[in-house]
């Protein structure tokens, strides 16, 4: 496994994540002993990175990474956790609270869910838009100095606002969507975190399953129906794009799914791309796309395939969109 530094003189970690929300209910039910072994078979691979939120399954996957947890030495993975996302007992999301108060308690639960003393990266899901950034990032700070974190993070957040945290402390990681059919980032946020020396962690970098002809096509009551690109002549225009690419992807002798990470990759050692996956085949076939090495003809090829912008629909709906910070 090839590692990078997360954020400059950053932490040593893994040149790919594994992203567990998919475990937890998220995107319809998963088997929760094919989850374990795909964690642990993510970190026979070499990966450290583990990324969780105490909200995915309201608690439930941080329960069940602890579980893994308990069988490697703590120094040996690196867990960052996302907080601040509400949810009522059906699991609608209801909004989002990163108040100091709301950091302490947060950290607490996750900390006893995990069974760990302390967490390695901690990070405010979504801006609170009733709370200055400042005053997140000042409690996180006393959690760090209090030794119960190690590390700043951002998720979804512009460029004002990253500038703002890392005034305050050094944010060591971005983590926001990034993908061929996701490249909103490159305009202003890239060059800015670049500037800062940041990393990035990239997660939807399927596109949620759109960059997969397997995975691409919805059922009855597949939650993804939500989205936008999923939906009427949005899919449809999206699944010409992906077309496109499995041509190249035939010519190269790989899936469409190895050539969309290798090319996340290829954007460079500071964007660490997360493998969102329940399942050890679909992990098995991502791992594999880290020893791709694409040609300038092939990068090229790629990108004229799914241009950039071409893309159908928006990441989420409308309201969700009006939320996000790195939006606007």
């Amino acid at each position: 496994m090839q590692m990078t530094t997360l954020g400059r003189g950053g932490p040593v970690v893994s040149r790919a994540g594994l992203g567990l929300m998919g475990m937890s209910g998220i995107y319809g039910a998963a088997d929760e002993e094919e989850s374990l072994a795909t964690i642990r078979a993510a970190l026979d691979a070499g990966i450290t990175l583990l990324d969780t939120g105490d909200f995915y399954g309201m608690g439930h996957n941080e329960l069940l990474l602890s579980r893994v947890l308990r069988e490697v030495p703590r120094d040996s993975v690196f867990v960052q956790v996302k907080f601040g996302g509400q949810r009522d007992p059906s699991g609608r999301f209801i909004g989002h609270d990163a108040s100091p108060a709301g950091v302490r308690n947060y950290l607490s639960y996750s900390l006893t869910r995990l069974g760990t003393d302390y967490i390695d990266l901690y990070q405010p899901a979504r801006l609170d838009p009733h709370v200055p950034i400042e005053d997140t990032v000042g409690a996180i700070v006393e959690m760090i100095e209090a030794g119960y974190v190690r590390h700043l993070g951002l998720s979804e957040v512009g460029v004002d606002t990253i500038r703002r945290a890392h005034a305050v402390h050094p944010v060591r990681e971005l983590q926001i969507e990034y993908s061929l059919m996701s490249r909103g980032i490159e305009a202003e946020i890239l060059p800015a975190v670049r500037e800062l020396g940041i990393s990035v962690t990239a997660y939807g970098i399927m596109s949620r399953g759109l960059l997969n002809r397997d995975t691409a096509r919805i059922a009855d009551g597949d939650p993804r129906a939500r989205f936008p690109r999923f939906q009427g002549g949005n899919l449809e225009r999206n699944l010409e794009l992906l077309g496109a690419l499995e041509k190249i992807a035939e010519q190269r002798g790989v899936s469409t799914a190895q050539l969309a990470i290798a090319w996340v990759l290829s954007r460079g050692d500071d964007i660490i791309p997360l493998i969102g996956t329940k399942r050890r085949d679909r992990l098995a076939e991502a791992l594999a796309a880290l020893d791709l090495r694409l040609t300038p003809e092939e990068l090229a090829a790629i990108e004229a395939a799914v241009p950039a912008g071409q893309v159908s629909g928006t990441r989420y709906d409308a309201a969700q969109m009006g939320a996000l910070d790195s939006e606007r």
